[in-house]
Formats: C-alpha cells, sequence, structure tokens
C-alpha cells in the first residue's frame, strides 16, 4: 500500500531531523524536495551547502513571488563580497558566545597540537579587544593588526573597558619581548593569517558589518541559501564560512529570548555535510533551539566523520531519523534505533532513492517503516541568473569600496 508521507505537526519539526546515507542513493533528493516545499509554503529557510547543487537547484525552486526573498551568500563571487564579520554583536552575552565559538572554530580547523592555553589566551584578548567598540567593530582580518601595530592598538584601547583585557595589553602585551614575543606573534598571526592573505577571503571577513543581518532572515522568514562550494571557496575556507554562519545563527536565535514565545517564527536550517560546520555548541542547539523556533536538518555520509560527543548528541536529540543505504559499521550502530522493525544488515541494503523512517507523531515515538523518496521538481532554471544578480546588489558591496574600506 502506497501512501504519503508527511510531518504531523510544527512541534514534530522543532524536535529535529537527521538523514545519513553514502554518496549516491538519493539524500539529496529528499532535502531538496523539503526545502521546496517549505519555501512554497511560506515557511523561513537556511540552506548551508559544502557541493553547490543543492544551491543551485533551490533557487531553481524558489516561487516567483518569493524571489525578493532571497538572501544568497556566495563567497567566491568576487566583484561584490559580501561581508561576514564575527566580531559584531548586539547584546553583551553575545561577545563571549562569539569568541568562545571562534577559539572553537580554529581548533576544528588546526591541528590541536598547535592551539594550546596560549592560543587561547591572546586570541581571547585580541578578540574582545576588537570588539569593545559595539558601534564599530573590528574584524577578523585585524587580529594580526593588533599584536604588529602600536599606533592601531592606542587608537581602539580607549574604549576597552574590561579590567581583565585592559590589563592583558597594559601589562602583559608590553612585557613580552624578544623571543617570546616573536614566537608568540607566530603562533597567532600564522593561523588567522592564512585566511587575512587571501583575497576573497579578507574581502568577506574584513567587513566591519555582515551584508545581512541573520536575526533578521530568521524573523521576517526569508531564504539564506549560502554556497560553500569547495572546489570554488577552497576546503578550508568554505569550513570557515559555515561554522561563522552556524555561529551567528545559534547567537540570533539566542537573541530571540527577548521575543514572546509564540512570536516566534519558525526558521528551518538545512545543514549538508554538517560535521565540517559544526562546533561541540551543536548539542545545545540540538537540545534548545526548538523553543527558539531553529529546526535542524542535518545530513551527512557516515557516522565516524562526527565526534563521539556530536554523534550522540544528534542521536540522542533528533525526533526523526531518515537512513538511506549505509555501511556495516553504521548499520550496526543504527540497528538499536530501528530494531526489531529492520537490522543492521537492512540498514545496509536499502535500494536507493528508498530510506527508513523513524519518526514521532505529536510527540510519541512510532515504529520505523520504509519509504521511497520524492522525486524532486526541477523548477525554473531560467530565473536563477536573476535571483543571483538581484541578491549580489542587495547584500553584496562593490570590491574597490570593501578593499578601500579597510585600507582607511
Amino acid at each position: 500500500m502506497n501512501e504519503d508521507v508527511y510531518v504531523a505537526s510544527r512541534a514534530d519539526r522543532r524536535r529535529h531531523m537527521y538523514t545519513i546515507g553514502q554518496t549516491g542513493v538519493g539524500k539529496t533528493s529528499l532535502l531538496r524536495e523539503m526545502i521546496r516545499q517549505d519555501m512554497k509554503n511560506g515557511e523561513g529557510v537556511g540552506v548551508i551547502d559544502p557541493h553547490g547543487d543543492l544551491i543551485e537547484d533551490t533557487l531553481a525552486n524558489v516561487p516567483r513571488e518569493r524571489i525578493d526573498d532571497v538572501v544568497l551568500f556566495e563567497p567566491f563571487n568576487l566583484e561584490r563580497p559580501c561581508g561576514l564579520n564575527m566580531l559584531e554583536w548586539d547584546l553583551p552575552e553575545q561577545k563571549d558566545f562569539a569568541v568562545s565559538e571562534m577559539i572553537s572554530i580554529f581548533t576544528q580547523l588546526f591541528p590541536p597540537e598547535t592551539i594550546g592555553p596560549m592560543f587561547e589566551h591572546y586570541m581571547r584578548n585580541a578578540m574582545l579587544a576588537l570588539m569593545a567598540d559595539k558601534d564599530n567593530p573590528g574584524t577578523l582580518v585585524e587580529i594580526p593588526r593588533i599584536f604588529t601595530d602600536d599606533a592601531f592598538l592606542k587608537k581602539i584601547m580607549p574604549k576597552v573597558t574590561d579590567p581583565m583585557v585592559k590589563s592583558f595589553w597594559e601589562k602583559e602585551w608590553t612585557k613580552t619581548v624578544g623571543e617570546d614575543k616573536s614566537k608568540m606573534l607566530g603562533y597567532v598571526v600564522s593561523k588567522v593569517g592564512r585566511f587575512v592573505e587571501n583575497e576573497m577571503m579578507r574581502n568577506i571577513i574584513g567587513q566591519k558589518r555582515s551584508g545581512f543581518r541573520l536575526n533578521e532572515i530568521m524573523d521576517k522568514k526569508k531564504i539564506f541559501l549560502a554556497n560553500l562550494t569547495k572546489g570554488r571557496t577552497g576546503e578550508m575556507n568554505s569550513s570557515l564560512l559555515g561554522l561563522i554562519l552556524v555561529s551567528k545563527l545559534q547567537m540570533a536565535a539566542m537573541k530571540r529570548v527577548d521575543i514572546p514565545q509564540k512570536e516566534r517564527k519558525d526558521f528551518y536550517l538545512y545543514i549538508d555535510e554538517f560535521q565540517n560546520f559544526t562546533t561541540d555548541s551543536i548539542a545545545t542547539i540540538l537540545s534548545e533551539a526548538r523553543k527558539y523556533r531553529l529546526n535542524l536538518i542535518l545530513a551527512n555520509q557516515f557516522m565516524p566523520q562526527l565526534k563521539e560527543e556530536i554523534r550522540d548528541a544528534v542521536i540522542g536529540n533528533v525526533g526523526t531519523v531518515a537512513t538511506y543505504r549505509v555501511g556495516e559499521e553504521d548499520a550496526e550502530f543504527l540497528e538499536k534505533r530501528f530494531s526489531p522493525e529492520f537490522s543492521s544488515n537492512d540498514l545496509s541494503n536499502i535500494d536507493n532513492y528508498h530510506y527508513i523512517l523513524k519518526t514521532i507523531i505529536n510527540g510519541n515515538s512510532v515504529s520505523p517503516f520504509k519509504v521511497k523518496a520524492p522525486y524532486p521538481e526541477d523548477g525554473n532554471k531560467e530565473q536563477v541568473a536573476t535571483i543571483k544578480k538581484i541578491s549580489r546588489q542587495k547584500y553584496g558591496r562593490p570590491k574597490r569600496e570593501v578593499e578601500k574600506a579597510m585600507n582607511h
């Protein structure tokens, strides 16, 4: 018997969704169709895509009446770079969160032996000094400068009110000389410098104001699409930008604490290959974000790609798991979620474009069942170029203008 499958309620979707499956089994088809339906239904949608194809297909499926809702972030668009500043903030508590997240991001991007307590100490004080002036925040590009340009440091110090940060720059840093200083500079500056020296990245993370406000995107139910294709952005750059975006989305969600719960608009965030774009704080999003109405749809290929804490947070918190064909190791791990109806052998032998769904209906867990994935619609490819052009004009800035502001 063939029947259509629906999510029973918004409350069920707020419990998040996780989909796993080897490459080529049809995972992206499911994401494409879910995104298309969310856009058609007028929902707020975010998509973070490391391959680019999902974004292109999504652009073709944007309903005509929602073209103006699209905010497209394409780092590789060099002519009108769109700003993304991790160091801007609205509420004081966001400062500490942003700093902690940024350190977690560097911990994820670089070998653990190169990130120690001293790196954290120096980075934290650099970022907090640059964030001291809320109306004129610094950027990641200025981190090397604060350590090497005394005149620049002197200019920002009057705005620093935190006694610990003040003490670091006025006492500890001024006493650091000779070999210790150069060693520290090599330690900190080299990591940030990797991104600062790249023109594409510098013109994005060097803008004092982000080209879009994620809290407005969520509250106004817009469509946010981040094309982080590794082939055009670079693997490390793609990861850094995706990690910053997910952190900023989390900050935007937490800011909703000021809005009465019944007035918070649902926002559906799709993250493909999510292990590249999430720090350990994903566990917080999974456990708490439903009260902020940030509803996650996470996808990846293999369980071993996930750190154990993240894997356990995902499996322990999501209300819906869709598993396509997986390898034996993953099948054994997932079997306890799907047994007795399906064995590990069943999970490693699912036909392409089919998946086994373990979900909840009105908050109650139901027995897993097999589903044939919907065939995604092609949409209107001819509108893609127009949407890109509109979004670039609205959210990007001319390259020359960006470079002039940074050199000012």
